[in-house]
């Protein structure tokens, strides 16, 4: 057990609430009693119904889409449940927003998931999980414990059940080579690489394709996809050079603006997803598969209650 002996509660902000109900019910204990809502000007408040004085306490809370809204409650809570004497505080984030500013692209940027990384501290975060970071160097940003779990054994296993024949992996760029050979190994396939500009922030421009998709069944593997431009792109360029089927996989099911309309309207016959992000109903289209993360993120979790390797899961 824990070091302190200490109890373990998870909670939820509101950015995921079903996928904390189903990760607490793989723990085998009830959601903890809280409510987070707002005052009539927006501001947020905090109401934790139950005593958290010695526990270990995990707070799941994604930071997608009201990024701001997100990440502004996930800090006050951490800062309620501090004050409130719990004994560790472990910030779960199945998706880290601002992880793509993780670097100066160009003169003047902010490093914005370094300040985020600097904000979950301050407000009294003791630990991190997160999955699968869109830049794996964001765990450094962090003086605190941080542990990384990874989506492509899900999103594999997937693929695996289906029994397709003659599959090639594809990275969608150049940054996503590792991620598509970690898959690749998963399903003993190659790997091809699509090479290509961008002109301009949210714009791609698709120039060539590295290795053999000719009459192959090919899976392009991202760790999120956001207005969809990339890989509707990748896919059509990929039917082109005589691909078979296009399937699609990614972590975090972003899909901001023209995403849904261009995924359906695209090459790609499936896009396999996870439930990091809650994706609303009119999202929710035929040609998305959803697997979750719960288990995931409970094994995760009894671990470092447990003071156990996180890292052994994927062993």
């Amino acid at each position: 057990m824990n070091t302190s002996g200490s109890e373990i509660k998870v909670f939820s902000g509101n950015a995921n609430i079903p996928l904390a109900e189903n990760i607490a019910k793989a723990l085998g204990i009830p959601l903890g009693d809280s409510l987070i809502g707002r005052f009539s000007d927006g501001e947020v408040f905090v109401n934790i119904n139950e005593t958290v004085r010695g526990t270990d306490v995990f707070i799941i809370q994604p930071t997608h889409t009201p990024v701001n809204e997100h990440l502004m409650e996930l800090l006050i809570i951490i800062d309620a449940f501090k004050r409130a004497s719990a004994g560790r505080i472990t910030a779960v984030l199945p998706y880290y927003g601002y992880a793509r500013q993780d670097r100066k692209a160009k003169a003047r940027d902010p490093i914005t998931a370094k300040l985020v990384a600097d904000l979950l501290t301050t407000a009294g975060a003791d630990r991190i999980l997160v999955m699968d970071l869109h830049a794996a160097q964001i765990q450094g940003y962090f003086n605190i414990p941080v542990d990384h779990l990874l989506g492509v054994p899900i999103l594999a296993k997937y693929f695996q059940n289906k029994n397709l024949e003659d599959i090639v992996v594809v990275s969608p760029d150049l940054g996503s080579v590792t991620r598509a050979r970690n898959f690749a190994n998963h399903l003993d396939a190659p790997i091809a690489i699509i090479d290509k500009r961008r002109p301009k922030a949210n714009v791609s421009e698709v120039m060539n394709i590295i290795g053999d998709v000719k009459d192959k069944n090919v899976i392009l593997i991202d760790d999120m996809i956001d207005t969809a431009g990339t890989i509707t792109q990748a896919a059509d360029a990929l039917k082109k050079f005589g691909a078979k089927d296009v399937y699609a996989c990614c972590t975090h099911p972003v899909l901001s603006g023209p995403a849904i309309e261009r995924i359906q309207n695209s090459a790609i016959k499936e896009l396999i997803t996870t439930d990091t992000i809650q994706l609303p109903p009119e999202k929710k289209i035929d040609k998305i598969k959803i697997m979750s993360v719960d288990n995931l993120f409970a094994e995760a979790i009894r671990r470092i209650y447990k003071n156990a390797s996180v890292s052994e899961i994927f062993e």
